[in-house]
């Protein structure tokens, strides 16, 4: 072996015999650049038929073993390791370079798939999605519900300061905003019906399509789509922020419920306020509608009145009252839910408050298309 102050080298000859590489020295890292260098330079000069002298061979390090995995190619290094004439360790070191430069240094080549493939894949776990997310749906309105039942029946577990502030703000707060929507709508509406129906002569029938509209589906409508960007994102970030806080699992570290304690006062508040925002709201809509049918169709109040008390029925009140708490619940129970789905990170925060909404609205709509084709083939 040759003495360990030498520094690594590769030579290269061509004699009678045959092609011999000679590698000596210390391949070792403070020589890594220099053999790097004469690697390049070796480059494609080294095939199989090439003799590799390894007898003056000093020092190695992994560095050096790299450089002559990439001078040898992997398969070379890998025979090169069964050489009896290294030591056991520098034989380990190659085979270990060599079998990192083969499952490491190769690039893999990743199969293009077909544009249509990738789009059956994003709808299939789009699909997966959304059935998971109702299951979980589901599994958490059933909780509540085992809630309700669970503490109806104890008036002492009722929460009834808490239940008091949500109302406060999920109804008394939301007042002011709701009523000008619905009053800015019911304009539109009255305004656009009585152009539409001026060409066919029945300008006065405007009446009744404000009187459809807000009492069957605007009304309740409007209320819960603002409920459902107002408060569900509010009730996704007050539980969501207690999650991150590990507040919650100090409240099941006192021996209390978290749902008994945050989810039932928000989802009972939501299913008192509703319905009277919702009435509201229809009022408000019919408010904006007489206003515009006054100055547009110089219409009198009492003539507006007696046109609607005459046309509009008890049932299309109660048609549109009846969605009411049926939207609060799935509001609340949405908004609750996101909440406790918080990882912990502001970041979870603000993804899971626009999930809240995005499917409270989502599921308001639904449930209205739903309600609407069962009244219609109900015949109310």
């Amino acid at each position: 072996m040759a003495t360990a102050s030498l520094p690594g080298s590769a030579t290269l000859t061509r004699d009678a015999a045959g092609a011999r590489l000679a590698l000596a020295g210390d391949w070792t890292l403070p020589h890594y650049p220099a053999l790097q260098r004469r690697a390049l330079e070796l480059a494609g000069s080294i095939d199989a038929a090439v003799a590799i002298d390894i007898e003056r061979l000093g020092a190695m390090d992994t560095s050096g073993a790299f450089v002559i995995a990439e001078l040898l190619g992997s398969s070379r290094t890998q025979a090169l390791a069964q050489d009896e004439a290294l030591p056991p360790a520098r034989r380990a070191l190659l085979k270990t370079v060599g079998d990192a430069i083969d499952t490491y240094c190769t690039g893999v080549k990743r199969p293009r798939d077909a544009g249509f493939v990738v789009l059956l894949e994003r709808i299939g776990k789009a699909m997966a999605s959304f059935w998971k997310q109702t299951a979980k749906l589901l599994a958490f309105i059933g909780i509540t519900l085992q809630g309700f039942m669970t503490t109806a029946w104890r008036p002492n577990r009722w929460r009834v300061t808490s239940l008091v502030s949500h109302i406060e703000q999920t109804g008394l707060d939301a007042v002011p905003i709701l009523a000008l929507l619905s009053f800015m709508v019911g304009c539109v509406v009255a305004f656009l019906g009585s152009t539409a129906l001026a060409s066919y002569g029945a300008s006065l029938f405007t009446v009744d399509l404000i009187g459809f509209a807000f009492l069957r589906e605007f009304g309740v409508l409007l209320t819960a789509i603002l409920l459902a960007g107002r408060t569900a994102s509010a009730f996704t970030a007050q539980i969501g922020s207690m999650k991150s806080r590990e507040e919650i699992d100090a409240i099941r570290t006192l021996g209390l419920d978290p749902v008994e304690l945050l989810v039932l006062p928000r989802v009972l508040a939501l299913l008192i306020a509703l319905p009277l925002l919702t009435f509201l709201a229809m009022i408000a809509g019919i408010v904006g509608g007489a206003v515009v049918c006054m100055a547009v169709l110089k219409m009198s109040p009492s003539m507006f009145l007696a046109m609607f008390q005459a046309d509009m029925s008890l049932t299309q009140f109660l048609v549109g009252m009846a969605k009411a708490p049926v939207f609060a619940f799935m509001i609340a129970v949405i908004g609750c839910m996101e909440g406790f789905k918080v990882s912990g990170s502001a970041q979870s925060v603000g993804e899971h408050t626009t999930s809240a909404v995005v499917q409270s609205i989502f599921v308001v709509i639904l449930l209205d298309a739903l309600a609407a084709l069962f009244y219609m083939e109900m015949g109310w």
